[in-house]
């Protein structure tokens, strides 16, 4: 089906209009007609992602927990005395929540790990 432009921008003025803005696209790099490989490629998405404090953080229920995980990083080293104070500063005074929505089980396999 064709529609001129005019009659488009007329029928629907407001898709017309986010079709012209610039700001909100979205590049397509490839297209994959195998679903294997598609799921294959999504896979890799954290193939060497090491989790960071706030990642393990972000797991907690509450900031006792959250406390518990910066103290355990401090004490091998992953973090150091610094970053760990400014990790319990924001914890007490914004709560475990300030550092992201809870990772629930299975977030990297939802998120691309397959």
């Amino acid at each position: 089906m064709q529609i001129d432009k005019k009659r488009f921008k007329s029928i629907f003025p407001h898709l017309s209009e986010e079709m012209e803005n610039k700001h909100n696209r979205v590049a397509i790099s490839s297209i994959r007609s195998d679903v294997q490989t598609g799921e294959h490629a999504v896979s890799k998405r954290f193939d060497g992602y090491v989790p960071d404090a706030i990642d393990f953080i972000r797991r907690c229920d509450n900031e006792k927990q959250a406390e518990e995980i910066i103290d355990f990083l401090e004490k091998r080293h992953e973090i150091n005395s610094a970053y760990a104070r400014r990790l319990k500063r924001q914890l007490r005074k914004k709560g475990v929540r300030s550092f992201g929505p809870k990772k629930q089980d299975g977030y990297y396999s939802r998120e691309g790990i397959v």
